[in-house]
């Protein structure tokens, strides 16, 4: 199959071509012979009726410091393409929120991927809260009375930013912690967004499992270890990724979420699980195939492809 492809996404410059999923499948397609092409998401227009976006024609290498060649900048009409990647990371804020909007004029003719309107109404923090029982004790609010009695209830906890991302802004507030009321206020001063509290998972410091859907099923995973003295396990933030296989209890929690999944457009999912816990749903721009990859030995990116020229 020949495929027109365009990937929006972060400036293709500041990409680490041995880390970065949206170079793993930009090479994938071009092995493929798809026309792969790239805007970043600024440039995404509305223009009397039309959705397009400036860009270019880009092919990608594999060498570091010249792992890409622009064509000519050029206007992208993208009701043309057959395939939009939503990969811009988050923040998912208005802009990220409006960008989804926007490729809903063109889905489903043009397959956006992950569907744009299940984006909106899936962002990381918020499917999981479906799935009580799969997830740690959890509380959203903005009112700093119920954030404190959560964490009276709990006494280790957790708390961070509803729509932040790679780790940015998560605290750990242990039993004897007195800063949540200075926490929520320097929260509160940045956004009006709540807050999301979630009881310590210990299990942690054997590593944050980042499991890795295809079409709602597993095809693999990778161990997230902390790096001395940090709760958080982002490889971002200096997280170690590790070998690891599934367990009895996260194919139970795959089999749970991965129909939803697969009827709401989400081809390609990261969840996060710590122990026998599901703490996130990533759904905007997952991460972590090229580590399996090399790991497992399994072409991830060729089964993501697979699964979105079925759908064509």
């Amino acid at each position: 199959m020949h495929l027109k492809i365009a990937v929006q996404m972060d400036p293709i410059e500041h990409v680490d071509i041995n880390a970065d999923t949206s170079f793993r499948l930009m090479e994938e397609a071009q092995s493929r012979g798809y026309d792969v092409y790239y805007y970043t998401p600024d440039m995404l227009t509305y223009d009397q009726g039309e959705l397009v976006a400036m860009g270019w024609p880009v092919r990608v290498k594999r060498e570091q410091g010249n792992h890409f060649e622009k064509g000519e900048y050029q206007r992208l009409a993208l009701a043309e393409m057959d395939v939009i990647w939503l990969r811009q990371d988050p923040p998912f804020d208005m802009g990220y929120i409006t960008t989804t909007h926007l490729l809903d004029m063109v889905h489903p003719d043009t397959l956006v991927v992950n569907d744009p309107f299940w984006v909106r109404n899936f962002p990381e923090k918020l499917l999981v809260l479906q799935f009580p029982d799969l997830t740690p004790p959890t509380m959203v609010a903005r009112d700093i009375g119920m954030l404190k009695a959560f964490k009276e209830q709990h006494g280790d906890m957790i708390l961070k930013p509803l729509y932040g991302n790679g780790g940015a802004g998560v605290f750990r507030l242990g039993p004897e912690d007195r800063n949540l009321t200075s926490l929520h206020e320097l929260f509160c001063s940045i956004n009006t967004e709540p807050l999301i509290a979630q009881k310590f998972l210990p299990d942690v410091s054997n590593g944050d499992k980042r499991i890795i859907l295809v079409e709602g099923e597993p095809v693999g995973a990778i161990n997230r270890v902390p790096a001395p003295g940090e709760t958080r396990s982002n490889m971002h933030v200096g997280g170690r990724p590790e070998k690891v296989g599934l367990t009895e209890r996260d194919r139970e929690i795959c089999a749970r979420i991965g129909p939803i999944l697969r009827e709401k457009g989400q081809i390609f999912v990261g969840i996060d699980v710590i122990g026998d816990y599901l703490t996130e749903i990533n759904v905007t721009s997952p991460t972590g195939i090229q580590e399996l990859e090399r790991f497992d030995g399994t072409n991830i990116a060729a089964m993501i492809w697979d699964a979105i020229e079925a759908r064509r």
